[in-house]
């Protein structure tokens, strides 16, 4: 499916409510440490080590790890089960806006802002944490609710710096253990957390305190378990920048 950027909420699709807000008493406001975003592939043997780094991120509870397969070495013998044209197309999305020439797996997307190798755990921990001490990080807090019909945003108003910032929605499958038969990786059994089935740009966040409602039909529709929103800024050219705020349900724990 193509992906575009609207500027209002594309309620047609999702009946989605949009309302200014702030979050309900009792709700605890995320603020992760940060996004780490990889673009992984199970026909790539350099990536299991990749892998096992994302499911490391997802086990921390102050990281939001997602997990895109793209397809596009789909033709070295072994089809992604996971992967999809519209992962690979974020990540050359992301190319354009980190002027790269471009993409390689695995990558590891940092806050939208950077980028490694996605092995590399302790570069991209130390990443986010000098993203966070440097102010460039997670700045607006969220919150990511499930209320049983239905899914609750909410954002909390923060200053604007002029950006255009996209309210993304990104849908996953929690867990996945994939026995691969052919390809490079042939033989292995690789275990992958939040994979990326589906992601949307619902509408634009202006600065104020807003809600979103979406209904939970929308998971089932996807076949996803787990739902992460995104506020990501644009660059000058439309693509993906900085991320500056996230949530995920299910909540993540240490």
């Amino acid at each position: 499916m193509t992906r575009t950027f609207a500027t209002t909420v594309m309620a047609a699709i999702f009946a989605v409510l949009l309302h200014s807000g702030t979050s309900s008493a009792g709700e605890a406001v995320q603020k992760p440490l940060g996004v780490v975003e990889l673009f992984t592939s199970q026909g790539c043997n350099s990536c299991p080590p990749a892998d096992a780094a994302l499911r490391k991120f997802a086990e921390r509870g102050d990281v939001i790890a997602l997990g895109y397969h793209v397809d596009y070495w789909d033709y070295l013998g072994w089809k992604d089960t996971l992967g999809s044209k519209s992962n690979s197309k974020r990540q050359y999305e992301y190319a354009e806006g980190l002027k790269r020439r471009g993409v390689y797996t695995p990558q590891a997307v940092i806050n939208g802002q950077s980028h490694t190798n996605g092995g590399r755990y302790d570069e991209i921990s130390d990443s986010l944490a000098r993203d966070d001490a440097q102010g460039h990080g997670l700045t607006v807090g969220m919150t990511l609710t499930d209320l049983g019909d239905r899914m609750r945003v909410t954002a909390e108003g923060a200053p604007k710096d002029g950006s255009t910032v996209h309210i993304v929605l990104v849908y996953f499958r929690r867990h996945a253990d994939v026995a691969i038969e052919r390809g490079e990786n042939s033989g292995k059994t690789i275990t992958y957390v939040n994979a990326v089935l589906d992601y949307q740009t619902i509408g634009m966040w202006e600065g104020e305190g807003l809600t979103v409602d979406i209904p939970h039909s929308e998971l089932a529709a996807k076949e996803a378990d787990g739902c992460a929103v995104l506020l990501q800024k644009a660059t000058d050219g439309g693509h993906p920048g900085a991320i500056i705020g996230a949530a995920i349900l299910p909540r993540q724990t240490t």
